[in-house]
Order: C-alpha cells, then sequence, then structure tokens
C-alpha cells in the first residue's frame, strides 16, 4: 500500500488555530521579579547596619631606661596636725590678740575670755582658806594649852593630889582639841583645792596655742560668746584654726585595682597645680590597710622629702609613682592608648579594635597608667585604630564605621 502524495494544501496555516504567545509568560516573569525585588527590599531594611564609633589610633612610645612611672594619680595637700582651738568654758571673748596668716608658738595667748566673775569666786575661796588657816591655828595653841594641863593632872594623879575627874576633864579636852585640830586640817584641804580650782577657771578665760603653726582662719571677735559645745546660733565653738605647717604631706585616693603597684617608702614625684613646672620629690608613707567600699579606692600618705613655704593646705596636686631598678635598663617601647579606650569585662581589662570595618574584643595587658593614656603590654600592636566612644555593650565582630570628630 502506497502513502498518499503530498499536496499543496498541507502546507497551508488555519487561521482558527494560534500556537503559544510569548504574552502568555509574561505574568509569571512580573512575579518573579516583584519576588526579588521584595526580597531585596526586604534584605536592605534588615540588613545589620554600621554602627558609629569614634576611634583613635594606639601609639607607640620608646621611653628611656632607669626610672619609670607606673601609676599617676591626683589628691591633696593635707596637714596631719591642725585644730580649731576652742574654750574649756563658755564665756564671753574680750581679746582677740591673733590675726590670719600669723605663726604661733606652742603655749602662746590666742584670746581672752571675760573673767569678772571668775576672780571674784576666787577672791571668795582664797578669804575662805584664810579664814580656815586662822583658826587651825588656833586650834593648834588650844590642843598645845590641853595636852600641858593633861600632863599636869596627870603629874597630880601619880602624886596623889589631884582628883580623876580633874584628869578626866583634862584628858578630854586634849582628845577634843585634836579632833578639832583634824578637821580643821580637813577643812582647810578643801579650802586650798576650791582656791586651785577657781584659780584653773581662771588659767580657762586665757585661750593658748596647743601647738607651733600658722593660724589660717579666724572664727571669733571681741563681744561675741564662745563655747565648747554649740549652744544656739550666736555662739561660737571656736577661736581660730592653727596649722602645723612641718607636718603636711598628700593624701591620694588610688582605686583599688591599681593598688599592687603601690607600695611604702616608694619614691614618687608630685607637682601643685599652681605649680606645674615645679617636679617636688616625694615617698609613699604609709598605705592605709583599708578600702572604702563605696569608691573602691584605698588611702595612701605621701611625705614630702623637703617642705616649702610654697606648698599651702588642700591645694589641689598630681603625683607619679616611680618604679626605680638597680641599674640602668635599655630603652624600651611600649603602645599608648587613650583612656577611654580600656574597658572592665568579666575582671579583665579589654579594648574594641577595628579591623577590616568590623569590632574585634581584645584582652589586654596594662601597664602604667597616666592622666590621659594607659600604657598597654600585650593586646594591641602600635597603628591599629581602638575604639574611644561607642556603645558600652557594642558586641564582637559587630559591624562600625568610624566618626570623624
Amino acid at each position: 500500500m502506497t502513502s498518499p502524495t503530498p499536496k499543496l494544501d498541507d502546507l497551508r496555516i488555519e487561521r482558527g488555530l494560534k500556537s503559544d504567545s510569548p504574552w502568555r509568560i509574561l505574568p509569571v516573569t512580573i512575579a518573579i521579579v516583584v519576588l526579588v525585588l521584595a526580597a531585596a527590599t526586604i534584605w536592605w531594611l534588615t540588613r545589620p547596619t554600621a554602627i558609629g564609633v569614634r576611634t583613635a589610633m594606639a601609639r607607640e612610645v620608646i621611653s628611656a631606661g632607669g626610672d619609670r612611672t607606673v601609676l599617676n594619680s591626683s589628691g591633696y595637700v593635707t596637714a596631719r596636725r591642725d585644730a580649731t582651738v576652742s574654750s574649756k568654758i563658755t564665756g564671753k571673748v574680750t581679746e582677740i590678740l591673733i590675726e590670719e596668716g600669723m605663726s604661733v608658738k606652742e603655749g602662746q595667748v590666742l584670746a581672752r575670755l571675760d573673767d569678772t566673775n571668775v576672780r571674784a569666786s576666787l577672791l571668795l575661796a582664797r578669804a575662805q582658806e584664810a579664814s580656815a588657816q586662822a583658826s587651825l591655828e588656833e586650834t593648834r595653841v588650844r590642843l598645845r594649852e590641853a595636852e600641858q594641863e593633861l600632863k599636869r593632872q596627870t603629874d597630880l594623879a601619880r602624886a596623889k593630889v589631884a582628883t580623876p575627874a580633874d584628869y578626866d576633864h583634862a584628858a578630854a579636852a586634849a582628845l577634843a582639841y585634836k579632833a578639832r585640830l583634824e578637821q580643821q586640817q580637813a577643812e582647810t584641804a578643801v579650802a586650798e583645792r576650791t582656791v586651785a580650782i577657781w584659780q584653773q577657771q581662771l588659767e580657762d578665760t586665757i585661750i593658748r596655742a596647743p601647738f607651733a603653726g600658722i593660724v589660717t582662719s579666724k572664727n571669733a571677735q571681741p563681744g561675741e560668746m564662745i563655747s565648747p559645745m554649740s549652744s544656739g546660733g550666736f555662739t561660737r565653738t571656736g577661736i581660730c584654726t592653727i596649722v602645723d605647717m612641718e607636718s603636711l604631706e598628700i593624701e591620694i585616693d588610688v582605686n583599688e585595682s591599681y593598688i599592687n603597684r603601690v607600695e611604702s617608702g616608694q619614691p614618687v614625684e608630685a607637682t601643685l597645680d599652681a605649680y606645674p613646672d615645679w617636679k617636688i620629690p616625694c615617698k609613699v608613707i604609709a598605705i592605709i590597710p583599708t578600702a572604702d567600699r563605696q569608691k573602691s579606692t584605698v588611702r595612701v600618705r605621701v611625705g614630702f622629702d623637703k617642705l616649702d613655704l610654697r606648698i599651702l593646705p588642700e591645694m589641689g596636686v598630681k603625683v607619679a609613682f616611680r618604679e626605680t631598678g638597680g641599674a640602668a635598663t635599655a630603652a624600651r617601647r611600649t603602645v599608648m592608648v587613650p583612656k577611654a579606650a580600656v574597658q572592665q569585662q568579666d575582671g579583665r581589662d579589654v579594648v574594641m579594635a577595628v579591623q577590616a570595618g568590623r569590632a574585634e574584643r581584645r584582652a589586654v595587658t596594662v601597664g602604667g597608667v597616666g592622666a590621659n593614656e594607659i600604657e598597654i603590654s600585650a593586646g594591641v600592636t602600635a597603628g591599629e585604630r581602638v575604639v574611644v566612644d561607642g556603645p558600652k555593650d557594642l558586641p564582637d565582630g559587630a559591624a562600625v564605621k568610624e566618626i570623624k570628630p
């Protein structure tokens, strides 16, 4: 059987039959594009944004061998011995003999109080003492007479000339005068002690310097009332304040995290805020063996090697605790970073270094602490940038961008 012969009509396209058109896949393409754009938008909105931080470069410092500073701190000049001088009694001030800035010696008269009533009482006590002494002398004479009479009566009684009654009368009189003499001796002692009390009261109206020093404040004027304790708004409790300039020293509160760098006898270099170019040699006197739980500090006393008239109480001072080696050492290279770059986390010193736009937490070893910078002996190399101002909870690996000041 033979196949049919192809005809020209077989190549004709029927207009009623339509092939698949590109417009039929257009909605699919649009949907895919919308999904891609939506995913890109969501990624853009939810992507991790870089956190703005301020950074500083860790710089290298080359220090010469020998003494070096292991800790810097600040404190105040204080006087180990100072006193607000007051009186032991309440009275009216009649005379002030001092002014601010005056040097006084131990025992020097500073002021006097009204002593009118005290002097009158002292005169009365002395009169009573004189009366008691006169009565005592009279009784001594009477006792001597009674003892002589007793002796005569004793001799007469032995000769059996006097009666027993006369002897008993003479013996009783002698014993009575002896008892009276003892009583008057006690009264005389009381009178003498009364005079001593009023003399002391009179002495208490004179206010004297307890030690040699400089008067730093004058707190009372003639005519004012003064008392050893506060008893009213118009009553003073002190005449003046005296400071012993030979007892000046520096008092410093050292953070307890760095107290291990301080020891007794350690050399210190002090600089007064009033004289920033004057380096004063000092040394550690004592480390007070207790900490302040509120401030987390330990108090350190620093003494001056040599006092100077320019050093005054309550002056601000900066100190540098020095470390002295036995021999000169070679120059050493250290890395310094700003104080703000070092943080405490879990009891360790850390810094946040910036590497390739991300924060990297570094544990560091702190060497010396300066006024504005901290010496880093391990953990950071010179030239690296560290975060000095940023969020406190900046996570490790977070994207960051540096903000120019």
